[in-house]
């Protein structure tokens, strides 16, 4: 029985070489065996199954219906086997794939720019980033390590402070032209506020007025799950928005967003955290990568 797995995952990786490289002649160099070793890997397979699983010519080769999924089920079990081994490996040398979820813009002018850095420093891990506002599941394995943004909620997560950003509120010169200057808090009750899409902690946006803190409930025609978005619709002059300070500074010293009510903003600080699975059985490409981050980031 241990032969026959054995063997069976060897035919699986010809399989997936002969897909990958269209050819029988191109699986052999790339697995460094002869054709007709990958051509009776082959019919071994077809002939368990009981199915065609290749169609060959002299020019070409297709994939029959139970070769397409004979395929995408080996290239995903290869993988998992990849995966496995590599994380053991990485014990020793930081090493294999590594996916890190960002905050869209944050990610995009913040993280994406020290990737290359990171690389360059450990070339044996394979980077995989994903941007988006929305929350991945950490624990339930969508993602090694992800940046978070505000105070955590409960969770086995581990996690490291990044350091912080404030936030401020923003429209164009031609949306006040045309909507008028809030001078106030709760002049916003009459203009068209950009929001987040997911609920976030505070009940709305808050003020400090007269040395007292309150939240404002505002609204808006659009919401979005990504600062970026936002940014974008209030440049365009759609409505007022309110995102991290790390979007805006280009835009403010061009002119293109004006700061709005900053005598009430209460300078809020909102954290940023790396967050991920700790404990003794942490890969070492995680903890290099937060590491990293902790060593660039915290000395801005």
């Amino acid at each position: 029985m241990k032969r026959e797995m054995a063997d069976r995952s060897g035919e699986m990786e010809a399989f997936a070489a002969v897909v990958r490289e269209q050819s029988l002649s191109g699986a052999a160099r790339r697995l460094g065996l002869t054709p007709s070793a990958v051509s009776r890997a082959i019919t071994r397979i077809e002939t368990r199954l009981g199915v065609r699983l290749i169609v060959r010519t002299t020019r070409s080769i297709t994939l029959t219906p139970e070769g397409e999924a004979y395929a995408r089920g080996a290239a995903r079990i290869l993988a998992d086997l990849t995966e496995v081994e590599d994380a053991i490996a990485d014990q020793g040398v930081p090493r294999g794939r590594l996916r890190v979820s960002a905050a869209l813009a944050h990610g995009r002018l913040v993280i994406v720019p020290l990737l290359g850095e990171f690389s360059d420093r450990y070339p044996g891990i394979r980077l995989d980033i994903s941007l988006s506002d929305t929350l991945v599941d950490v624990l339930g394995g969508r993602a090694d390590v992800a940046i978070r943004f505000g105070p955590l909620s409960d969770s086995p997560l581990t996690a490291r402070r990044l350091g912080d950003t404030g936030r401020s509120i923003v429209a164009s010169p031609d949306y006040l032209a045309r909507r008028g200057t809030p001078l106030v808090p709760e002049d916003l009750l009459g203009h068209n506020c950009l929001n987040f899409d997911f609920p976030r902690i505070e009940p709305g946006w808050p003020f400090r007025k007269n040395g007292h803190d309150y939240a404002l409930g505002v609204s808006g025609t659009i919401e979005a799950n990504n600062g970026e978005t936002l940014v974008q619709l209030a440049l365009q002059g759609v409505g007022i928005a309110r995102v991290g300070n790390f979007h805006l500074a280009n835009e403010i010293t061009a002119g293109k967003l004006v700061v709005l009510l900053d005598d009430f903003n209460p300078q809020d600080r909102e954290p940023i955290h790396a967050v991920f699975v700790g404990g003794s059985h942490m890969p070492a490409r995680v903890r290099v990568f937060v590491d990293f981050l902790v060593e660039r980031l915290t000395t801005r």
